[in-house]
């Protein structure tokens, strides 16, 4: 079987490991007669495609940047951040693994059945966060009125930036993506023209939990998928640093994708196959590879200059609170 890991020690560039381990696992794939792996290579193709052929990222940048001139412009007196990346491919590759393991796992505890390939390749189709954009906003206490809320008031800015993004975007050559019942909105603050599109983690989610509001859009120009999230400073640093950061978030996938009690080995290739990926992913010792432009002392110590394992900064924006007439004396 291949595996990523193989290819993770010999000092190549994370082009050249992406290259072979396609080409490898195509032909695999082929011998075996094995449609989801072909599905695995049109995956990676993406994002080689993505590393490789990258100028579009410039233009697209430029689009973004026009939303944050247009956020300067309306609120001089938020505090606020535009970041991007590009998943990495150690993070991709667990995901697509995981999502097999998921689904077939799932899908056989509920009917006592495996899941039919075409069911499979359906569940694959849902990638669309190669590419990744934040919009974190925060209202300085010194900016509020007499019985303001902070939280309200940042929250009241937050929906009202999300209501406009769709149609502001839209006007720049981007469709806003369905979220088809996916985390649908109950909040008035979201207008019934933007509704349909997001996908909202915050109404019905504690303060402790994560919180945040994501959009997908297609580019029409580079023909790609990109997400776009929104959150306050509050819920960005739940997110990060607090109660549901994402090392928390790995290790409830981790353990998810740990799970295979109930599936025989030898039964289904498919899971067989995903699961040993993504157990062999886990395992990795970063200090240990080779590959150009990455190294680690251990796996917390990591210095990734080629968005191998922490992705790649792609969009670093920042708006420091003001206001247009404020004087010190």
């Amino acid at each position: 079987m291949i595996t990523l890991n193989d290819y993770l020690y010999s000092g190549d560039t994370l082009l050249r490991i992406l290259k072979k381990y396609i080409r490898d696992l195509r032909t695999e794939a082929r011998e075996k007669h094995n449609e989801i792996d072909l599905v695995h290579c049109n995956f990676l193709i993406q994002i080689q495609e993505l590393l490789e052929h990258n100028d579009f990222l410039t233009a697209q940048s430029q689009k973004i940047r026009e939303f944050y001139k247009y956020m300067a412009g309306e609120y001089p007196f938020l505090a606020f951040t535009f970041k991007g990346r590009i998943k990495s491919l150690i993070r991709a590759e667990e995901k697509f693994n995981g999502y097999v393991v998921e689904f077939i796992y799932d899908y056989y505890k509920e009917y006592g059945e495996y899941p039919s390939v075409s069911q499979i390749k359906e569940r694959l189709s849902c990638f669309r966060d190669f590419i990744a954009y934040r919009i974190v906003i925060a209202m300085p206490r010194c900016h509020l009125k007499n019985g303001e809320n902070v939280r309200e008031e940042e929250l009241r800015y937050l929906y009202e930036i999300a209501n406009v993004l769709p149609g502001f975007l839209e006007e720049r050559g981007f469709t806003a993506e369905p979220a088809r019942g996916v985390q649908e909105s109950t909040s008035p603050l979201l207008s019934e023209e933007a509704r349909p599109y997001y996908r909202d983690y915050i109404c019905n989610n504690s303060e402790d939990d994560y919180q945040s509001l994501h959009i997908t859009f297609y580019d029409n120009s580079s023909r790609s998928y990109m997400e776009v999230q929104l959150r306050t400073k509050d819920m960005d640093d739940v997110a990060e640093i607090g109660s549901a950061n994402h090392l928390s978030y790995e290790k409830k996938q981790e353990s998810e994708r740990r799970r295979r009690d109930a599936i025989p080995h030898g039964e289904c290739i498919y899971f067989d196959e995903a699961y040993e990926r993504g157990m062999r992913l886990l395992g990795l010792d970063l200090a240990a590879l080779d590959v150009n432009m990455f190294g680690a002392v251990n796996n917390s110590l990591i210095n990734d200059g080629c968005g191998l394992f922490r992705g790649r900064m792609i969009l670093p924006y920042e708006h420091l609170s003001r206001f247009q007439n404020d004087i010190v004396d």
